[in-house]
């Protein structure tokens, strides 16, 4: 066997590992927990919500991943939704005066959202490792032909 048909047999095999985990569900549990979705051993946060820039553990290119503000955005209409029910479910039961609904309901809104922060932005993180574009842009218009 050549050389150049055993380095085409190993190429074959990555593509086939390749196309295996687009479909694999572990990077994304990894990331949820928190941990990297590479090797699911490192720390994937540096402090509440900051990126590590590599992992320590299996040294894996973090720097390039970005969620914007997707993670954000779908929380708030979580908590939201949560929230919104709960305390119109509560005003039609027992009809509570409205200060109480403030003391309950707002503090409730924001520590739900600072809870599923950290899981729905390993979330999109393990969603973009997966899929294979962390912090990939599309062509911008003017260069699409």
């Amino acid at each position: 066997m050549s050389s150049g048909s055993a380095r085409n047999d190993l190429q074959a095999a990555r593509d086939e590992q390749s196309r295996a985990d687009l479909h694999s569900a572990r990077p994304v549990r990894h990331a949820v927990a928190g941990r990297c979705p590479a090797c699911g051993r490192g720390a994937l946060f540096q402090g509440f919500l900051k990126v590590r820039p590599v992992c320590a553990e299996c040294g894996q290119d973090l720097a390039g991943i970005h969620t914007g503000d997707g993670a954000a955005t779908f929380i708030m209409q979580i908590a939201g939704f949560v929230v919104g029910f709960s305390a119109l479910y509560v005003e039609v039961a027992w009809r509570p005066p409205m200060w109480l609904h403030l003391v309950v309901w707002l503090p409730l809104v924001a520590a739900l959202s600072l809870a599923l922060m950290r899981p729905g932005k390993g979330l999109m993180i393990g969603l973009q490792f997966r899929n294979r574009h962390e912090g990939r842009m599309d062509a911008p218009m003017k260069d699409r032909a």
